[in-house]
Protein backbone atom coordinates (compact mmCIF):
# COMPACT_ATOMS: atom_id res chain seq x y z
CA UNK A 1 0.00 0.00 0.00
CA UNK A 2 1.09 3.39 -1.06
CA UNK A 3 0.83 7.22 -0.43
CA UNK A 4 0.35 9.69 -3.01
CA UNK A 5 -0.78 13.10 -3.04
CA UNK A 6 -1.83 16.01 -5.60
CA UNK A 7 -3.81 18.82 -5.84
CA UNK A 8 -6.18 20.74 -7.83
CA UNK A 9 -7.93 18.60 -9.84
CA UNK A 10 -10.63 21.32 -11.19
CA UNK A 11 -12.68 19.11 -12.53
CA UNK A 12 -16.12 20.48 -13.94
CA UNK A 13 -17.86 17.73 -16.06
CA UNK A 14 -21.10 19.50 -15.06
CA UNK A 15 -20.42 22.54 -15.57
CA UNK A 16 -18.24 24.82 -18.14
CA UNK A 17 -15.34 25.87 -16.80
CA UNK A 18 -12.31 25.14 -19.19
CA UNK A 19 -8.85 24.90 -17.71
CA UNK A 20 -6.62 25.24 -20.65
CA UNK A 21 -7.32 29.23 -20.48
CA UNK A 22 -4.84 28.78 -18.19
CA UNK A 23 -1.76 27.48 -20.03
CA UNK A 24 -1.57 24.62 -22.79
CA UNK A 25 -0.20 22.82 -19.92
CA UNK A 26 -4.39 21.99 -18.99
CA UNK A 27 -5.17 21.07 -22.30
CA UNK A 28 -6.97 17.55 -22.35
CA UNK A 29 -5.80 17.30 -18.61
CA UNK A 30 -9.51 15.45 -17.19
CA UNK A 31 -7.79 12.87 -19.57
CA UNK A 32 -4.38 13.13 -18.51
CA UNK A 33 -5.46 13.19 -14.92
CA UNK A 34 -7.12 9.89 -15.44
CA UNK A 35 -4.13 8.73 -17.59
CA UNK A 36 -1.32 9.16 -15.44
CA UNK A 37 -2.93 8.11 -11.98
CA UNK A 38 -3.92 4.84 -13.15
CA UNK A 39 -0.16 4.40 -14.39
CA UNK A 40 1.06 4.87 -10.70
CA UNK A 41 -1.76 4.59 -7.73
CA UNK A 42 -3.50 0.77 -7.34
CA UNK A 43 -6.45 0.02 -5.82
CA UNK A 44 -4.86 -0.60 -2.47
CA UNK A 45 -3.39 2.51 -2.37
CA UNK A 46 -4.51 5.72 -1.24
CA UNK A 47 -4.22 9.13 -3.08
CA UNK A 48 -4.66 12.96 -0.76
CA UNK A 49 -6.49 15.22 -3.01
CA UNK A 50 -5.68 18.51 -1.57
CA UNK A 51 -8.25 21.31 -2.70
CA UNK A 52 -10.03 22.80 -5.64
CA UNK A 53 -11.17 19.17 -6.34
CA UNK A 54 -14.22 20.65 -8.23
CA UNK A 55 -15.83 23.60 -9.56
CA UNK A 56 -19.40 22.61 -9.11
CA UNK A 57 -21.35 24.69 -6.54
CA UNK A 58 -23.14 22.38 -5.12
CA UNK A 59 -22.81 18.51 -4.00
CA UNK A 60 -25.81 17.83 -6.64
CA UNK A 61 -23.65 19.04 -9.76
CA UNK A 62 -20.29 17.97 -8.29
CA UNK A 63 -21.50 14.47 -8.61
CA UNK A 64 -20.34 13.58 -11.69
CA UNK A 65 -16.62 14.76 -11.06
CA UNK A 66 -16.92 12.58 -7.72
CA UNK A 67 -18.11 9.62 -10.10
CA UNK A 68 -15.20 10.66 -11.99
CA UNK A 69 -12.75 10.12 -8.77
CA UNK A 70 -14.66 7.22 -7.43
CA UNK A 71 -13.56 5.40 -10.82
CA UNK A 72 -10.06 6.20 -10.45
CA UNK A 73 -8.12 3.49 -8.14
CA UNK A 74 -7.21 3.80 -4.15
CA UNK A 75 -8.98 5.37 -1.20
CA UNK A 76 -9.39 9.21 -1.64
CA UNK A 77 -8.93 11.50 1.08
CA UNK A 78 -10.20 15.02 -0.05
CA UNK A 79 -9.65 18.48 1.72
CA UNK A 80 -11.08 21.44 0.88
CA UNK A 81 -9.37 24.18 -1.31
CA UNK A 82 -10.56 27.88 -1.91
CA UNK A 83 -13.02 26.96 -5.27
CA UNK A 84 -14.55 24.43 -3.57
CA UNK A 85 -18.31 25.55 -3.39
CA UNK A 86 -19.96 22.74 -2.80
CA UNK A 87 -18.36 21.54 0.09
CA UNK A 88 -20.60 21.22 3.41
CA UNK A 89 -20.88 20.28 6.85
CA UNK A 90 -19.23 16.75 7.41
CA UNK A 91 -22.43 15.11 8.32
CA UNK A 92 -23.82 16.72 4.69
CA UNK A 93 -21.14 15.32 2.63
CA UNK A 94 -20.91 11.88 4.74
CA UNK A 95 -24.79 11.57 3.85
CA UNK A 96 -23.42 12.21 -0.06
CA UNK A 97 -20.85 9.59 -0.28
CA UNK A 98 -23.42 7.42 1.01
CA UNK A 99 -26.36 8.16 -0.68
CA UNK A 100 -24.50 7.94 -4.03
CA UNK A 101 -22.56 4.73 -3.02
CA UNK A 102 -19.36 5.73 -2.76
CA UNK A 103 -16.81 3.35 -1.09
CA UNK A 104 -13.35 5.11 -1.94
CA UNK A 105 -14.14 9.14 -0.81
CA UNK A 106 -13.26 10.62 2.59
CA UNK A 107 -13.42 13.85 3.80
CA UNK A 108 -9.99 15.37 5.62
CA UNK A 109 -11.99 18.01 7.98
CA UNK A 110 -11.06 18.77 11.90
CA UNK A 111 -9.93 14.62 11.82
CA UNK A 112 -7.14 12.39 11.07
CA UNK A 113 -6.84 9.23 8.71
CA UNK A 114 -4.00 6.16 8.91
CA UNK A 115 -2.51 5.06 6.07
CA UNK A 116 0.36 2.01 6.64
CA UNK A 117 3.14 4.29 7.58
CA UNK A 118 1.77 7.43 8.36
CA UNK A 119 -0.65 9.57 10.28
CA UNK A 120 -2.60 12.07 7.26
CA UNK A 121 -3.63 15.62 9.04
CA UNK A 122 -4.37 18.89 7.56
CA UNK A 123 -6.63 21.23 7.00
CA UNK A 124 -7.29 24.35 4.04
CA UNK A 125 -5.05 26.92 5.79
CA UNK A 126 -4.89 30.36 4.45
CA UNK A 127 -2.28 32.14 1.47
CA UNK A 128 -2.95 36.12 2.59
CA UNK A 129 -2.11 37.95 -0.42
CA UNK A 130 -4.27 40.59 -1.96
CA UNK A 131 -6.16 38.85 -4.46
CA UNK A 132 -7.79 36.97 -1.41
CA UNK A 133 -8.12 40.20 0.49
CA UNK A 134 -9.85 41.93 -2.00
CA UNK A 135 -12.00 39.67 -3.26
CA UNK A 136 -13.38 37.69 -0.40
CA UNK A 137 -13.06 40.99 2.01
CA UNK A 138 -11.64 38.97 4.88
CA UNK A 139 -10.69 39.90 7.98
CA UNK A 140 -7.13 37.58 7.53
CA UNK A 141 -6.39 37.19 11.01
CA UNK A 142 -9.71 35.78 11.43
CA UNK A 143 -9.32 33.26 8.86
CA UNK A 144 -5.37 32.37 10.12
CA UNK A 145 -6.60 31.82 13.60
CA UNK A 146 -9.43 29.65 12.75
CA UNK A 147 -7.23 27.16 10.27
CA UNK A 148 -4.24 26.80 12.76
CA UNK A 149 -7.75 25.59 14.98
CA UNK A 150 -8.56 23.21 12.63
CA UNK A 151 -4.91 21.82 12.14
CA UNK A 152 -4.63 22.02 15.62
CA UNK A 153 -7.47 19.86 15.96
CA UNK A 154 -6.28 17.62 13.03
CA UNK A 155 -3.29 16.80 15.08
CA UNK A 156 -4.57 16.00 18.27
CA UNK A 157 -7.09 13.75 15.90
CA UNK A 158 -3.52 12.41 14.53
CA UNK A 159 -1.85 11.62 18.02
CA UNK A 160 -5.15 9.84 19.10
CA UNK A 161 -4.65 7.34 16.32
CA UNK A 162 -1.03 7.59 16.52
CA UNK A 163 -1.23 6.26 20.70
CA UNK A 164 -3.75 3.80 19.38
CA UNK A 165 -2.00 2.11 16.38
CA UNK A 166 1.16 2.20 18.57
CA UNK A 167 -0.26 0.37 21.47
CA UNK A 168 -1.73 -2.10 18.81
CA UNK A 169 1.15 -2.79 16.96
CA UNK A 170 3.88 -1.45 18.29
CA UNK A 171 4.63 0.90 15.11
CA UNK A 172 5.27 4.48 14.89
CA UNK A 173 4.05 6.10 12.41
CA UNK A 174 5.01 9.83 10.85
CA UNK A 175 2.71 12.66 11.05
CA UNK A 176 1.97 14.50 7.64
CA UNK A 177 0.22 17.71 6.75
CA UNK A 178 -1.45 18.49 4.19
CA UNK A 179 -2.72 21.46 3.08
CA UNK A 180 -4.67 23.30 0.28
CA UNK A 181 -3.16 27.14 0.33
CA UNK A 182 0.84 26.98 0.83
CA UNK A 183 2.35 27.97 4.30
CA UNK A 184 5.24 29.28 2.69
CA UNK A 185 5.89 30.47 -1.02
CA UNK A 186 8.40 32.51 -2.56
CA UNK A 187 7.87 35.96 -0.71
CA UNK A 188 4.74 34.81 1.52
CA UNK A 189 5.22 33.09 5.14
CA UNK A 190 2.51 32.27 7.39
CA UNK A 191 3.92 32.36 10.44
CA UNK A 192 0.91 30.97 12.29
CA UNK A 193 0.16 28.15 10.74
CA UNK A 194 4.05 27.21 10.31
CA UNK A 195 4.77 27.46 14.10
CA UNK A 196 1.66 25.21 14.30
CA UNK A 197 3.46 22.44 12.05
CA UNK A 198 6.82 23.16 13.91
CA UNK A 199 5.19 22.50 17.92
CA UNK A 200 3.74 18.99 16.58
CA UNK A 201 6.71 18.19 15.15
CA UNK A 202 5.77 17.95 11.74
CA UNK A 203 8.79 17.35 9.22
CA UNK A 204 6.59 17.34 5.77
CA UNK A 205 4.10 19.65 4.81
CA UNK A 206 2.16 19.38 1.17
CA UNK A 207 0.32 22.24 -0.44
CA UNK A 208 -1.75 23.24 -3.89
CA UNK A 209 -3.19 26.27 -5.02
CA UNK A 210 -0.30 27.88 -6.79
CA UNK A 211 -0.39 27.16 -10.85
CA UNK A 212 1.83 28.27 -13.76
CA UNK A 213 5.48 28.47 -11.52
CA UNK A 214 7.08 25.92 -12.95
CA UNK A 215 10.08 26.83 -12.17
CA UNK A 216 9.52 26.37 -8.71
CA UNK A 217 11.21 23.03 -6.86
CA UNK A 218 8.93 20.78 -5.87
CA UNK A 219 10.61 21.05 -2.29
CA UNK A 220 12.08 23.65 0.41
CA UNK A 221 13.24 23.46 3.70
CA UNK A 222 12.08 26.46 6.31
CA UNK A 223 11.68 25.79 9.55
CA UNK A 224 13.26 22.34 9.49
CA UNK A 225 10.13 21.39 7.44
CA UNK A 226 10.26 20.45 3.86
CA UNK A 227 7.17 21.89 1.77
CA UNK A 228 6.04 20.04 -1.08
CA UNK A 229 4.49 21.54 -4.14
CA UNK A 230 1.80 19.41 -5.69
CA UNK A 231 -0.42 21.50 -7.84
CA UNK A 232 -1.54 19.13 -10.36
CA UNK A 233 -0.37 21.33 -13.71
CA UNK A 234 3.26 21.50 -11.77
CA UNK A 235 2.92 17.53 -11.25
CA UNK A 236 1.87 17.00 -15.01
CA UNK A 237 -0.73 15.61 -13.27
CA UNK A 238 0.19 12.13 -12.00
CA UNK A 239 0.11 11.87 -8.44
CA UNK A 240 3.44 11.95 -6.16
CA UNK A 241 4.22 9.13 -4.57
CA UNK A 242 5.31 9.97 -0.58
CA UNK A 243 8.30 7.84 0.57
CA UNK A 244 8.99 6.17 3.51
CA UNK A 245 11.69 8.28 5.02
CA UNK A 246 15.29 6.74 5.15
CA UNK A 247 13.36 3.48 3.03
Amino acid sequence: MALFVIGDTHLSFSCEKPMDIFGARWKGYTERLENEWKSVVRDEDTVVVAGDISWAMTTEEAKADFDFLEALPGRKIILKGNHDYWWQTMAKLSAFVENNEYKTINFLHNNAYACEDFIICGSRGWYNDDKNITMRGADSEKIVAREVMRLRISFEEGKKLQKELFESDGKMREMLAFMHFPPIFKGYICDEIIMELYRNEISRCFFGHIHGCYESPLKINYADIDFYFISADYLAFRPYKIDVKNA
